[in-house]
């Protein structure tokens, strides 16, 4: 067979066209992650995540003080021997309130050194000084940085930054005194806004990373909030990790739906910005954590494996005669977020919803309206209401 000089011209052009897309594209590294341990209380549950979570898991960054009312550090009790089993190294997070009206730098300055030396039994990785401040004082916050890192010595100084930290000119200059920063990217808005909205987040990391020279991660979330207001508007409470004894005459359940997290980690790793070194889960996970995804979706959405829901609603049979339990049941992997409503049949004479649901009717049919946003994890199931019904086999119905 043979070919002309014009078939092997565009023979050749194709190859080296083949050849160049290959060279072009090269596959996604994986990820590394680290996870925030903030819970104060360390209880059987926070252990048992850490054990089953470490092999996932780069370095841990463990809230271990963090400054009261009168600006002096107080230390959170930390179960180190479970740390040091995880075989994991530990950054030292010390928060610094952003709302103290002043604090002294010297004192602080000396109580976080005391805090490194205290610590043994693990190795350190370093200390991460948390501080949402306002951009007005983000001088001051880059002078006593400054001298944080010259007492430091050898061991790394990382700090968490706001994305409103991108409308002062100083952000070069406080981000200029950290080895790493963490950039956090989730309820750093009105709580009217919501706590995570993947593509403000991708424009924000975008605008970080033109800017800052010294390698950052991202900070994600695991977790949702209760936000009560009272009746002029103003925040009185977010509920996350404990619950509280909060008032208000409105209450909003702010989440951080699995998918969403796991579209924004899916740019990220198609797709990393310059400087970008990884991810920082807020927070580990625990069985107890009412607010927290599962262990099983917070892996999955680390693994970058598909998110598939699997969610169903029936009845079954009530304690009381006649009566029918509406359960909600979860036989997928992945936490799925409960229905707006779910539609009974018509034949319900008497119904009512409870765990978030309340009875209400459209057009004279029965329905259970969502009264508390939320999520169901993986493997479970809950009961979201009651009701007696003429026809036994007819089911209820869900919409989104």
């Amino acid at each position: 067979m043979h070919l002309n000089w014009t078939d092997a011209l565009r023979r050749l052009a194709t190859i080296l066209m083949c050849s160049l897309l290959a060279a072009c594209h090269h596959p996604s590294a994986p990820l590394q992650h680290d996870a925030y341990v903030w819970q104060r209380q360390w209880n059987p549950a926070v252990t048992a995540a850490l054990a089953q979570s470490a092999d996932a898991i780069r370095a841990w960054r463990v809230l271990a003080a963090q400054t009261d009312a009168r600006g002096q550090l107080q230390s959170v009790a930390v179960d180190r021997a479970a740390l040091a089993a995880t075989k994991r190294p530990v950054v030292l997070v010390v928060r610094i309130d952003g709302q103290l009206p002043q604090w002294d730098a010297d004192t602080l300055l000396t109580q976080t050194l005391a805090l490194r030396d205290a610590w043994h039994g693990v190795p350190l990785a370093g200390i991460e000084i948390d501080h949402d401040c306002g951009t007005a004082r983000l001088p001051a916050y880059a002078d006593f940085l400054a001298r944080l890192k010259k007492a430091l010595g050898a061991t790394p100084l990382s700090i968490t930054a706001l994305p409103a930290w991108l409308a002062s000119d100083q952000l070069e200059r406080v981000t200029a005194q950290a080895d790493e920063v963490v950039l956090q990217v989730h309820a750093v808005q009105s709580p009217r806004a919501g706590l995570f909205d993947p593509a403000l987040a991708r424009n924000w990391i975008e605008r970080f990373a033109a800017r800052v020279h010294e390698p950052f991660r991202v900070a994600l979330p695991t977790y949702g909030s209760r936000v009560s207001w009272d009746d002029n508007g103003r925040v009185v409470a977010i509920e996350s990790e404990a619950p509280l004894l909060a008032g208000g005459r409105e209450a909003s359940e702010l989440i951080a739906a699995p998918a969403e997290v796991a579209k924004l980690l899916a740019s990220l790793r198609d797709d990393p910005p310059q400087g970008f070194a990884g991810i920082v889960w807020f927070r580990l996970p625990t069985m107890q954590d009412a607010r927290a995804w599962s262990l099983p979706t917070w892996r999955a959405v680390m693994a970058g494996v598909p998110l598939k829901e699997t969610l169903a609603v029936f009845f079954q049979p009530g304690a009381a005669p006649g009566a029918a339990d509406i359960v909600l049941r979860n036989d997928g992997e992945v936490d799925v977020r409960v229905p707006a409503r779910i539609e009974l049949p018509a034949s319900c004479t008497i119904a009512d919803g409870v765990n978030g649901y309340a009875l209400a009717y459209q057009q004279g049919r029965p329905f259970l309206r969502r009264e508390r946003d939320g999520w169901l994890r993986a493997h479970y199931q809950r009961a979201v209401g009651w009701a007696r019904c003429g026809d036994t086999a007819a089911q209820p119905a869900m919409t989104p």
